[in-house]
């Protein structure tokens, strides 16, 4: 299921149940995939703040991102 963090306050039950069954199942490969195709990803750690999101760029750079107001706002780079 592809979808977008502004996505997922909409997903129907049925969308939500496999939602959550394909991260149960999730080793990372698609995160891999996905930053070597380019394109960020966004995820959360036990850590993360709550309300927060971490968004990974693929040249490794991270960022706490915000999307409470339905727009990513930044909240602050990561340094690790």
């Amino acid at each position: 299921m592809d979808l977008t963090p502004g996505m997922l306050g909409g997903l129907t039950p049925e969308q939500e149940h496999l939602f959550e069954s394909q991260l149960e199942q999730d080793d990372g490969a698609e995160m891999r995939r996905v930053l070597r195709a380019g394109v960020p990803v966004y995820y959360t750690r036990d850590d993360t703040p709550s309300g927060f999101v971490i968004k990974e760029y693929p040249d490794g750079r991270k960022e706490l991102v915000d999307f409470s107001t339905g727009d990513e706002l930044l909240v602050s780079a990561l340094v690790e």
